[in-house]
């Protein structure tokens, strides 16, 4: 009966309503669903209109749904990127009574791909490796605050592009559990013995289907997350020594810290008997250090590596500023009135879909090297940005809500088992964007 229909929502949206949940997902009218790519699921899953905003609707048990649901509000209260959770849909039945599935809403993640949808063709090596690169940062933050995964893959994960990079959303966290102690050396390794397993048999499946560049090593590629996650982790959480006259080794440790996207909340230091030696260890280490200037000072959220490159851009610009202003906000507004929102503003609105307003100002200065090497002269602005949208951009697909092929949008079974950006030359005749 659709009476009994049981709607639990982190936000009040009458939309949820309208959506047909008395019809089996996989029935759903065409009018309702969006053709977006995602990964490779256990569960029927399928995107859908809600309210004008894209939702992604998997099919599953009442208290599967109702579980993950909570996971993805507590990872969302750790600042654990993740998607964003929406409903469960529970008491479901068909138009004869019987019942149905029950079913977890989430909402689509603009700007992201599921990695089968970041190449168009092949997989390369570096777009491989940075992928791995992506999701051990997001297995060592996950790990850091307790949380073990237990089903780690490129299918459960979400790629948003980051000035060159990527960062990674967890999707699925059906499998996950949370511990508050925090998780045992073996947990940790067995959820990364997990994704380096996983990682190969979606590469060697890439390969079985000719979409991996030949030559390219599966093993070697999910070999890759293994040594990423243990560098990584070590630099975190690693106790140091050091004799107590190098005290300018704290402030190395955590410029080192800092200069990964991570901020220190407390440092634990202790001397020995002789005050001969220190020993330092990080304590709680939070994500997103450059992010969170950012924002303290544009108000600007973007990803952490687009959030470095802003920054370098500002830092430079308040470095050629010829006023002597005390407060680095003031800079700030300036820089973002001058040059960031002038650039932002003159990409046409048909094409800004394309990428993140972020993503976008990075490419532009990226492509002003480019031409300036090229050139052998400093390229204004202004006429970068022409190049960049007719030669570039106008090219690109759009990833706001990017569309894939059908064979992509169907639910499978899961699978277990550049160069450098200056920053010695971007002076520029900013009034020509102004």
């Amino acid at each position: 009966m659709q009476d009994a229909l049981r709607i639990t929502a982190s936000t009040v949206d009458p939309g949820l309503l309208a959506l047909p949940w008395s019809t089996p997902l996989g029935s759903w009218p065409s009018e309702q669903i969006v053709s977006l790519p995602k990964g490779l699921s256990r569960h029927l899953v399928r995107f859908a209109d809600l309210s004008g905003r894209v939702v992604a609707v998997k099919e599953t048990t009442d208290e599967m749904a109702r579980r993950e649901y909570e996971m993805l509000g507590n990872l969302a209260r750790l600042d654990v990127p993740c998607v964003s959770r929406v409903a469960v849909i529970a008491g479901r039945t068909d138009a004869a009574g019987e019942p149905l599935p029950a079913a977890l809403v989430t909402s689509h993640l603009r700007f992201s791909m599921p990695y089968r949808a970041l190449f168009t063709r092949v997989l390369r090596p570096d777009t491989a490796n940075r992928l791995v690169d992506a999701l051990a940062v997001l297995l060592v933050r996950l790990h850091n605050v307790g949380f073990y995964w237990g089903d780690v893959s490129l299918s459960n994960t979400l790629f948003r592009r980051d000035a060159g990079a990527f960062a990674a959303y967890l999707v699925d966290a059906e499998t996950g559990e949370l511990h508050e102690e925090g998780l045992t050396d073996g947990q940790r390794a067995y959820d990364l013995d997990l994704a380096r397993t996983n990682i190969a048999g979606e590469v060697m499946d890439l390969a079985a289907g000719g979409r991996l560049e030949h030559g390219v090593d599966a093993v070697a590629i999910a070999d890759g997350i293994v040594s990423s996650y243990h560098s990584l982790w070590a630099e975190l959480t690693a106790q140091e020594s050091f004799a107590s006259a190098e005290t300018w080794r704290i402030t190395e440790r955590v410029e080192r810290l800092n200069a990964l996207g991570f901020d220190i909340d407390e440092m634990s230091m202790s001397t020995t008997a002789d005050g001969t030696v220190v020993e330092i260890q990080p304590k709680v280490v939070d994500a997103g250090h450059h992010q969170r200037r950012l924002i303290r000072l544009t108000g600007l959220d973007v990803e952490e590596n687009q959030a470095r490159r802003l920054l370098n851009d500002l830092d430079e610009f308040r470095v050629r500023s010829t006023k002597q202003w005390a407060d680095e906000e003031m800079y700030a507004h300036e820089w973002l009135t001058r040059v960031f929102e002038p650039v932002v503003r003159a990409i046409p609105y048909e094409l800004r879909t394309k990428l993140e307003p972020a993503e976008v100002f990075h490419q532009v200065l990226e492509h002003r090297w480019y031409l300036s090497q090229a050139q052998g002269r400093a390229v204004p602005l202004a006429e970068v940005l022409t190049s960049y949208i007719n030669e570039v951009l106008r090219h690109r697909r759009d990833e706001a809500t990017i569309m894939g092929p059908p064979t992509e949008t169907m639910s499978l079974p899961v699978i277990t088992g550049a160069h450098p950006v200056s920053d010695d030359d971007h002076e520029a005749d900013w009034r020509d964007l102004v």
